[in-house]
């Protein structure tokens, strides 16, 4: 088993499809006009990687203040600087929780469930009765979580 980082290549697709919008999706602007996505976090016994094509419980942790499906995450409205286009999301955190987790899946919800990206922990991560944070790297053409250049 092993959870590899990566952008999913059935995401790649799609978005040339025009499957996946993050236009305001659940962040700024006019709520309702994007796709909601979500954030799921998985133990080191998970499969996951670039082949991942959709959100799945198999081997989705388990703990206090985790519901299976994980936290839905506030978007920032994509834009670009230079040549690349980036979008991002805000920081999540399950409060009060006792979870351990190796790695995560970003899925878009209102499309029935398809995986986006891979995160992987490099170790587990653990929070007792305490808050568990995904911090997602700085929303700029340089650091965001999904770039296209």
């Amino acid at each position: 088993m092993a959870i590899t980082q990566a952008m999913c290549t059935s995401f790649k697709t799609e978005l040339l499809q025009g499957v996946h919008n993050f236009y305001n999706g659940s962040g700024g602007g006019s709520a309702g006009t994007g796709a909601t996505f979500k954030i799921a976090l998985y133990t080191s016994s998970a499969t996951l990687g670039a082949t991942t094509t959709a959100y799945a419980t198999t081997n989705e942790t388990t703990g206090t203040a985790y519901n299976a499906g994980g936290n839905s995450l506030t978007n920032v409205t994509p834009t670009s600087s230079g040549t690349t286009a980036f979008t991002d999301f805000a920081d999540t955190t399950w409060s009060t929780s006792t979870i351990t987790a190796r790695g995560a899946l970003i899925y878009n919800s209102t499309q029935s469930n398809k995986a986006v990206a891979v995160l992987d922990f490099g170790s587990d991560k653990s929070s007792s009765s305490g808050d568990f944070t995904i911090q997602f790297p700085t929303a700029d053409s340089s650091n965001a979580i999904i770039r296209i250049a």
